[in-house]
């Protein structure tokens, strides 16, 4: 990313590097309809249950919630589709491969505006095991005791 590039930050999977250990990222266009981002401006967006898949050396955005626009008419789209997000095709080659490993999944990590476009982050990641997510709360605790002292 250049200097010139203005990002606004839609939304953060927060769950998501809670959940997983994130290996590797990717940024990718979304095929978007409509009154969608309109919607997305307004921050209308839910990522928190939603994962990628590829399909036909595709990747498809499956369960991510883009709310109605609510000045919409006849013509709003459909809040649940799944969207097709655009990557070139050595990205979705590396992707394929990784997830052909077990335990891998594809999550997005957030959306956000970069320049007018509206980019999606995803994440390669594994599932944590219960100890590893208590290990992560303990190391969120410290660091937050930590910049308290220091004020």
């Amino acid at each position: 990313m250049s200097d010139n590039d203005k990002i606004k930050i839609i939304t953060n999977n927060r769950k998501a590097t809670f959940e997983y250990f994130i290996l590797e990222r990717f940024e990718a266009g979304i095929s978007l309809e409509g009154t969608e981002v309109k919607s997305l401006r307004e921050a209308k967006v839910s990522i928190g249950e939603a994962y990628a898949r590829v399909i036909k050396d595709e990747v498809w955005l499956i369960g991510a919630t883009i709310n109605e626009y609510k000045y919409g008419n006849i013509n709003n789209h459909v809040p649940d589709r799944n969207r097709k997000l655009l990557l070139n095709k050595r990205e979705i080659k590396k992707i394929k491969e990784a997830l052909t490993e077990k335990g891998l999944t594809l999550i997005p990590l957030k959306m956000y505006f970069k320049n007018s476009l509206v980019k999606v982050e995803l994440g390669i990641g594994r599932g944590k095991k219960l100890y590893d997510k208590r290990e992560s709360v303990k190391q969120r605790e410290t660091d937050l005791k930590l910049k308290r002292i220091k004020l």
